[in-house]
């Protein structure tokens, strides 16, 4: 008969340990599955992130079993998330900030069959150093030209044989992997995360940095308008303000007619020019009449005969 067993065994042991520690040292606790990691990603996201992000890959039985002894709040929450194995990572860093970072940090694998080409496949003109015999069926299926030379297999032309998007066969996955051509583009995506008792989903931590400063932009340049139209002074306004009142105070010294050394002489060419307008609308006056001639002297009467 097996003896029952008193306690774990060593190393899960300091997982288990670990796990009690970790989310108490750190802000934030993040969740990957590892069904959509491959452990070649691993290595070198270790390196890159030593000092700044803890990681921890362990079985979700030894994860339940730590979990349910920790007083943290939300913690709860992540123990449903938990299937299957999973990566932990623990850091102080914002959890949106580390799933920009890992977003960051993408690597260039082999395919295999069923995958999703990442780019456009393109296989290049060259020497492949292969012996000819089955591969040239292969080539071929995949219509990719070759010829034979010096004893190897020799590739015509640039061809490509799939396009970003398009499924990669099991038979162009093996051809491409023995022409050392990497065309699926992986990287690392939390699946939760908690932080502060908020536990975040894989949707809610997806930030789209382009967009989000081109939002930021956006609001800044409208808060900077509304502080202009609101006479709200800032040291980035400041001088457009300053600005728009001279302007103000120029056009009202104009319309009212205030005269100043700056004003007076668009005041006066503006005066001359309403004298002239309303010059141009009189009535034309009428002209002298012409004087006329005068009369002459009435002849004088006859004199009576004398009696």
């Amino acid at each position: 008969m097996h003896e029952k067993r008193t306690e774990y065994p060593k190393k899960k042991a300091q997982m288990y340990q670990l796990l009690q520690d970790l989310p108490k040292k750190y802000n934030v606790t993040a969740l990957v599955r590892m069904e959509k990691v491959r452990a070649s990603q691993l290595l070198p996201l270790r390196k890159k992130l030593l000092g700044e992000v803890e990681i921890i890959g362990i079985k979700d039985k030894v994860v339940q079993k730590s979990l349910e002894k920790l007083d943290i709040p939300g913690i709860e929450k992540m123990k449903e998330k938990l299937t299957g194995q999973c990566l932990f990572m623990f850091t102080n860093m914002s959890p949106f900030k580390l799933n920009v970072l890992l977003g960051k940090n993408k690597v260039l694998l082999k395919a295999r069959g069923g995958d999703i080409a990442s780019i456009d496949v393109v296989v290049p003109p060259k020497n492949t150093g292969i012996a000819p015999g089955p591969m040239l069926t292969e080539f071929k299926e995949n219509k990719i030209p070759t010829k034979i030379d010096q004893g190897t297999i020799w590739i015509l032309k640039e061809t490509t044989p799939v396009k970003k998007g398009e499924p990669i066969s099991t038979k162009l996955a093996a051809l491409l992997g023995k022409l050392d051509i990497k065309p699926i583009e992986a990287q690392i995506v939390l699946n939760s995360a908690l932080s502060e008792g908020i536990l975040f989903t894989e949707e809610e931590l997806v930030v789209d940095v382009d967009k989000f400063k081109e939002q930021l932009m956006q609001a800044a340049q409208e808060a900077k308008s509304l502080s202009i139209e609101i006479a709200y002074i800032t040291p980035d306004n400041a001088q457009q303000l300053i600005s728009k009142a001279a302007q103000s105070a120029r056009s009202l010294s104009i319309e009212s007619g205030f005269l100043t050394d700056e004003t007076n002489e668009q005041i006066l060419q503006k005066a001359h020019a309403q004298a002239q307008n309303i010059a141009a609308k009189l009535p034309a006056e009428p002209k002298a009449d012409a004087p006329a001639d005068k009369p002459k002297a009435d002849a004088p009467a006859d004199k009576p005969d004398a009696e």
